[in-house]
């Protein structure tokens, strides 16, 4: 197959042509004025917990639905999130997003059109969290003991925690977790700078990733005496962060003061939830009434629950703040492809798998190729 238009490669914005299988064989690329659609790397998503109605812990039912949902969206590659709930149920919702993941391999390897993107594995959100930082997550959180931490491990589902450094056994689970090759997400937590900075070398002795969830949400914010989980975040150079930028979480200004202090580390994600995609109104979150009004989605209590956030719509949010197409296609791909360690996505380039998003002038989605086959097929 081949696509010709404004293609969007990791040196910059060029007009040229893809041509692929499954697997991107050749860039062509031309001198000139770029013309014709915008061609960039398919998004990376690793922090979504619904859309279209289905949601992470529905199971396997739940986590087709978004999935298929979020794909129309751009989302080549994503990890369904859990909730904190009761523990059984957990680990129900992982061995869903397992089956589903099974699903979209052999999915790939058919002749027909690919209707799921890659689900690489899970992200765990809760329930390792603090019960002082539950944001809009249910009160079920548990302290992570070896014996729960193994029992995840088992499954070999999930890719990505989000852990809180102030709870009991937060260390050791840390440790556990990396040596394992999971992302360790600090998020929903009150730890103080050094709390924070105590896990952070324990990932990093124990050769792990560090990234931060939902940045400046549900940690606090950062004080000139009381840095807390932002200004470890912001300071340490090589952990990641994701950021949910569907403009009611966090403010323009703050979003440039993470990109500046983390350019190639900041990456975005949606925290969609199931209302994700419907009309605004009742739903749930965890069991927790929700409503939808305005583009945000609430708690009775007014906490924000999570986001209708897409992608594609993220991309709009950014351009809007003046950033540069090439440097908003990083935060949405490249980024979070390194971020996991995913060597075979996140750029256009030879070698790669074809997984791309066509945009119209208007930035609207046109055509979402997942490992070169369209999810509109």
């Amino acid at each position: 197959m081949q696509l010709s238009g404004t293609i969007i490669t990791p040196t910059g914005v060029r007009k040229g042509r893809l041509d692929f299988g499954t697997y991107i064989r050749h860039v062509a690329l031309e001198d000139g004025t770029t013309t014709g659609p915008w061609i960039l790397p398919g998004f990376v998503d690793t922090h979504v917990h619904g859309g279209d109605g289905g949601d992470t812990m529905d199971g396997a039912a739940g986590v087709r639905k978004l999935a298929a949902f979020h794909a129309r969206h751009g989302t080549t590659t994503l990890y369904p999130t859990t909730m904190t709930n009761p523990w059984q149920r957990v680990l129900a919702a992982l061995r869903g997003v397992a089956e589903v993941a099974r699903e979209a391999r052999h999915e790939a390897g058919d002749e027909g059109g690919a209707r799921l993107p890659d689900i690489p594995g899970a992200h765990l959100e809760g329930p390792f969290i603090s019960p002082e930082r539950l944001g809009a997550q249910p009160p079920h959180a548990v302290v992570p003991t070896p014996e729960r931490v193994g029992e995840v491990l088992a499954l070999d589902v999930v890719r990505l925690v989000t852990l809180a450094p102030d709870i009991d056994g937060a260390l050791d689970a840390a440790r556990q977790f990396a040596r394992a090759g999971v992302r360790v997400s600090i998020g929903h937590t009150r730890a103080s700078y050094e709390q924070v900075r105590s896990v952070i070398d324990a990932i990093y002795e124990a050769n792990g990733v560090v990234g931060f969830t939902h940045l400046y949400n549900a940690m606090g914010g950062l004080g000139a005496r009381e840095p807390g989980p932002v200004g470890a975040a912001l300071t340490d150079a090589e952990s990641y962060a994701e950021l949910i930028l569907d403009l009611h979480h966090v403010h323009p200004a703050s979003f440039q003061v993470a990109l500046a202090a983390k350019p190639d580390r900041l990456h975005l994600v949606t925290d969609a939830i199931r209302a994700c995609g419907l009309a605004e109104g009742e739903t749930e979150l965890g069991g927790q009434a929700v409503t939808v009004k305005g583009g945000a989605a609430r708690l009775a209590d007014g906490t924000l629950a999570g986001s209708v956030l897409t992608l594609d719509r993220a991309l709009k949010n950014i351009l809007g703040l003046g950033i540069d197409i090439a440097r908003a296609s990083r935060l949405l791909s490249a980024v979070p492809a390194a971020y996991m360690g995913l060597t075979d996505r996140g750029t256009l380039e030879v070698g790669k798998r074809a997984d791309i998003v066509v945009l119209d002038d208007n930035i609207d989605v046109i055509d979402v190729l997942v490992a070169g086959r369209s999810v509109f097929a």
